[in-house]
């Protein structure tokens, strides 16, 4: 057997037991084509023929020649297998396809990278090769076929796969196992989608644990166009129906990112009179601002701030937008210039207590409801994440605009 380095090409190489699991979960009737992309040596067709027996037609293939090294009773094709046509389908697909963002400084060829953004209907935003891989696969399933592959949980929520997931409601019935952390040593959130080609609907698992035994069904919903795959932790929904959502009550705003910064003909990298350093996520901390860091290493005139972004000229809501699974929020109350997170600022109408918000933001129960949600799914807050996280109606000082969003 060819020897592989764990990753190889995005490759991580998957543990036993989870291969058992997923084993488990694939069906194929006798006689059927089961294939495994990204294959190498074939563990998933190897542990499958020792499960269910002979009887069956085997396909592995690798882009990698020196990586290929299928069993005798499988046929083995050296081949992107986001370029292949087989010109034949198969009734199952089972694997761990790799992984890797596909932007625009991922490592990868420039004209590969368009090719394969005109081959893929679900390719949008920052796309990642596994959702290119549960694409083809379902492609290239026969009617009624099964995928089951192991991928990073971050399609459930992530905008860059809403196309995916609308494209996997239309195409048939998806189950997602979520594992948690199943590969040791390695920071991949993972979960197991199950897919069968034609059928209609969402399960949800719980299966996180060593050993993968007995899923707990989390969530049903037979009429699942796509939407974000969210845990149903009662709590988390009870506050939603309750409160109204942050989006309702603020306009969300990115912050300039580093070539806008540093091709503006104010910024300096020294310090100066009139300039205040350009502020980080470093900066941000619950609740409060550290205004004198210069984590940057930049410098831009207080006073001209809103030429930067207008609404750097005016105290607003500051949200982090990467902190590992916690919400973090502070109110700008000098109205800096900033680099990154999320910036927020009141909607015409809406009065809020910056200091009641903020409070709030920053507690354990929109803590918990964070994890209640999404768990570890992603170690950042999206967007949407955020304009859904809910807030008390007696933090608005004017209750109006709260009144008109519910209805």
């Amino acid at each position: 057997m060819a020897s592989l380095p764990p990753r190889t090409l995005g490759r991580i190489l998957t543990p036993p037991s989870l291969v058992g699991f997923m084993v488990s979960l694939a069906e194929a009737p006798k006689g059927g084509r089961i294939l495994e992309p990204a294959s190498a040596h074939a563990p998933f067709l190897r542990a499958f023929r020792e499960t269910h027996g002979t009887g069956y037609r085997f396909h592995a293939v690798e882009v990698d020649p020196l990586a290929l090294d299928p069993p005798p009773w499988a046929e083995g094709h050296v081949a992107d297998f986001l370029l292949w046509e087989p010109h034949e389908t198969f009734h199952l697909i089972l694997g761990n396809p790799p992984y890797g963002a596909l932007g625009a400084g991922a490592r990868l060829d420039p004209k590969r990278r368009r090719l394969y953004r005109s081959r893929f209907a679900t390719w949008h935003g920052r796309y990642n090769l596994y959702g290119a891989f549960l694409e083809k696969g379902v492609r290239l399933l026969a009617p009624s076929g099964m995928l089951v592959y192991v991928v990073p949980a971050g399609w459930m929520v992530l905008s860059e796969f809403r196309k995916l997931r609308a494209f996997l409601a239309r195409e048939g019935e998806t189950e997602v196992y979520y594992l948690g952390r199943a590969f040791p040593g390695v920071k991949v959130v993972a979960a197991v989608v199950r897919f069968r080609k034609g059928g209609r609907g969402l399960r949800l698992y719980d299966a996180e644990g060593p050993w993968f035994h007995s899923p707990v069904l989390l969530l049903e919903d037979p009429a699942w166009q796509g939407e974000m795959i969210r845990f149903p932790d009662p709590k988390a929904l009870e506050m939603e129906k309750r409160g109204v959502p942050l989006g309702a009550l603020f306009h969300l705003h990115f912050a300039a990112r580093s070539p806008e910064i540093r091709s503006h003909p104010l910024t300096r990298t020294a310090p100066g009179p009139g300039l205040v350093p350009i502020l980080t996520g470093r900066n941000l901390k619950p609740g409060e601002i550290d205004y004198e860091t210069p984590h940057s290493g930049l410098y831009f005139p207080k006073e001209a701030a809103g030429l930067l972004k207008p609404f750097y000229a005016t105290p607003h809501l500051v949200v982090g937008n990467t902190r590992h699974y916690r919400v973090v929020a502070a109110w700008d109350k000098r109205a800096y210039p900033w680099r990154e997170e999320f910036h927020l600022l009141p909607r015409m109408g809406v009065k809020v207590d910056p200091e009641g918000l903020v409070a709030y933001l920053n507690g354990l129960e929109v803590q918990a409801y964070y994890r209640g949600l999404y768990r570890e799914v992603v170690p950042h807050l999206t967007r949407e994440m955020l304009l859904r996280i809910p807030v008390p109606r007696d933090l608005a000082l004017n209750q109006v605009p709260f009144a008109a969003s519910a209805r």
